[in-house]
């Protein structure tokens, strides 16, 4: 369930609420940690098909990856509905730490710049 901030009045959203929102009737995702909900987003130049495949997760590598406009942005900042609570925020130190092979192992490995 989302929560309020009474000094802003930012609705917050989990990553599993925002998972539930999967269907044409209901879809939400979330972009840069914060959430939209693009249900009514009938005229998307892709199709409704990229935005279902979307659907329920976190799209910012897929929406950062196109090279959106920032007509594009802006359009999105429209269908915005609130952030994810602090708990579920991903930050890009913690994307890269996570985009590491699982054999790397930074304590064993050892470079010598001259």
């Amino acid at each position: 369930m989302a929560s309020v901030n009474s000094t802003e009045d930012t609705k917050y959203f989990t990553r599993k609420e925002v998972s539930k929102h999967t269907d044409s009737n209901d879809l939400w995702f979330i972009i840069n940690n914060k959430v939209y909900d693009v249900t009514k987003f009938t005229s998307h130049p892709g199709g409704q098909e990229i935005l279902l495949e979307q659907g329920g997760k976190d799209s910012t590598e897929a929406f950062e990856d196109i090279g959106h406009s920032s007509d594009a942005r802006e359009l999105l900042e429209t269908f915005k509905i609130g952030d994810l609570v602090k708990e579920d925020i991903i930050d890009e130190d913690q994307k890269r730490i996570g985009e590491l092979p699982d054999a790397y192992d930074s304590s064993s490995r050892c470079c010598n710049i001259m």
